[in-house]
């Protein structure tokens, strides 16, 4: 299994929009987490110590600043910066089914 990991400025958020889309973004990694996908995640104002230790992360930082997070690594790898994962891209990286969308069917209608 691959392991991915999510470094944020903050696993909290700033107002409305972003409690929800925080909320949404933490349904998706419990989802991919239940689904046996593993997955950490860091935040600079809990574990600052966890970015100094990544040299990717420290060199993106060093490059971009704190303002460019979330930053997603998969195996050590950049995969994603400036926003969190989707549900979707976290299944693909994790190797997982990807989920139906809500309302939606992958099987141009032939469910079941």
């Amino acid at each position: 299994m691959r392991n991915i990991q999510i470094f944020e400025l903050s696993q909290g958020g700033s107002g409305a929009v972003a409690d929800e889309s925080m909320a949404d973004f933490a349904a998706d990694v419990a989802w991919a987490m239940g689904q046996g996908a593993h997955i950490e995640r860091f935040g600079f104002a809990e574990q600052p110590d966890e970015f100094a230790r990544n040299a990717v992360v420290e060199d993106f930082v060093e490059r971009s600043g704190y303002d460019a997070l979330p930053l997603a690594l998969v195996d050590g790898e950049l995969a994603v910066a400036g926003r969190h994962p989707t549900r979707s891209e976290l299944a693909r990286w994790a190797g997982l089914a990807q989920p139906i969308p809500a309302g939606g069917c992958c099987s141009g209608g032939h469910c079941g």
